[in-house]
């Protein structure tokens, strides 16, 4: 069966990215990291991904000003060039179209460091905290107009600790991230989802 063809849109460091290519360095993975881009040129994820061998691209939302969809054109422009099959969103800060995520629906993944549907939106660790919750965790799941709440694909909890900081609960949130999106990925490469 052919690997599917994967482009990762990072806006940062990449710490998912790294997981998502540390799980298709195996060649039975049933996706493949054609590509990563970034909107912001310097990401640092843009040198880890290079580093392992992989194509990088920047488009930079800042001369599009305010029209998103130019951007997001641009951006569709650079994923039809290199065949892309599955989008995967890893840390990528910024809020896609509607016309975008129809063109990939249902081929979009993100992650969102929450147990949807709690918590959708920014600064989730410290909303957690302060709302009592004892479990906290990290959802993948399809992309859809309405932000984070798409289908769930996959979905892992940790259990919120007295004396938790934003820091330490992020940093036991991000471990069940980089195991669950490389298993989400694959479930949908293989079509199981």
């Amino acid at each position: 069966m052919a690997r599917k063809r994967v482009a990762i849109l990072i806006s940062g460091r990449g710490s998912n990215m790294v997981a998502l290519i540390e799980a298709a360095k195996d060649s039975r993975y049933p996706a493949e990291i054609v590509l990563v881009v970034s909107n912001e040129p310097a990401a640092e994820g843009l040198t880890r991904a290079a580093a392992s061998g992989i194509e990088t691209a920047v488009v930079d939302h800042r001369p599009f000003g305010r029209d998103r969809e130019a951007f997001e054109r641009a951006l569709q422009d650079r994923l039809a060039a290199h065949r892309i099959e599955l989008v995967c969103l890893a840390g990528f800060m910024r809020l896609l179209t509607p016309w975008f995520v129809r063109q990939w629906e249902g081929r979009l993944l993100n992650i969102h460091p929450a147990l949807l549907p709690a918590f959708k939106g920014l600064d989730t660790h410290a909303r957690a905290l302060k709302a009592g919750v004892k479990e906290h965790g990290a959802t993948v799941h399809f992309v859809v107009p309405e932000m984070d709440s798409g289908p769930i694909v996959a979905q892992a909890a940790v259990p919120v600790r007295d004396g938790d900081t934003e820091q330490s609960l992020a940093a036991r949130v991000l471990e069940v991230e980089h195991r669950i999106y490389p298993e989400a990925l694959k479930l949908v490469a293989e079509g199981r989802v």
